[in-house]
């Protein structure tokens, strides 16, 4: 809000990069029960971010918090699919920190297929819609 008072208008992304998590997501039984690791993206924007002008981490994410969200939605259950683990994870970030848009990455490096592949990966987006975007209300 400081930012915004004193009339100054600045974008703020926070990215996480590489987080290595063990998990149990796949198709197959094995990948489930076995587990792999997976490397998760994550970046959004910070509405309002005040630590621009006032350098206080209170105004910021904390970094540590992202991680702990993401480690969390990647362990609590098992999904088939990335896609499904990517939009759980983006739907968390985006409910605690408020953001308009979220992007979740998740890979598995040398994933269980036939041929030599380095990673597979799926990237999830969420955006809100615009206010102009949104439905009308339905009485």
């Amino acid at each position: 809000m400081e930012a915004h008072r004193q009339g100054l208008d600045s974008a703020v992304e926070i990215e996480v990069r590489g987080l290595s998590i063990y998990t149990h997501h796949g198709v197959t039984e094995a990948e489930r029960e076995i587990g792999q690791r997976l490397e998760i993206d994550v970046s959004f924007d910070v509405p309002d971010c005040d630590a621009v002008l006032t350098d206080r981490l209170e105004d910021t994410v904390d970094y540590a918090e992202i991680c702990e969200i993401v480690a969390l939605g990647a362990t609590e259950r098992s999904y088939r699919t990335l896609e499904r683990l990517c939009h759980v994870i983006g739907e968390r970030l985006m409910e605690r920190f408020a953001c308009e848009s979220v992007r979740v990455r998740a890979a598995k490096p040398e994933p269980p297929l036939p041929l030599a592949v380095s990673e597979v990966a799926v990237e999830v987006v969420h955006e809100r819609p615009s206010p102009d975007e949104q439905e009308p209300e339905t009485e």
